[in-house]
């Protein structure tokens, strides 16, 4: 069994940054609750990243539970890149430009 190791695009880090700071101003606590169902949701990737649709040219989707936000990422051996974290009705558009 491969043990995957999970890395994400600085874009990525700044959709996360964004989502973040917007759910804090909505209801302080409410961001960090946002970090937290993340979290779970890449150590679910990591514990079987082939488990999850691939959309198209490699990129597959995650959604998270209790967020409508997707984490759209790909699997190059052992390495999980994490492309995007949109929200679930953003333009496709978006996540599929920064295919890397």
């Amino acid at each position: 069994m491969i043990e995957h190791r999970l890395v994400s695009e600085p874009q990525a880090d700044r959709d996360i940054e964004a989502t973040f700071h917007w759910y804090e101003n909505e209801q302080p606590g409410l961001g960090l609750q946002f970090l937290d169902e993340l979290r779970a949701s890449y150590d679910r990737i990591v514990e079987g990243p082939l488990k999850y649709q691939e959309l198209r040219s490699g990129i597959r989707r995650a959604l998270l539970r209790r967020f409508p936000y997707a984490i759209y990422f790909t699997v190059d051996g052992d390495v999980i890149v994490v492309l995007a974290v949109l929200h679930a009705r953003r333009d496709p558009a978006e996540w599929q430009r920064r295919r890397g």
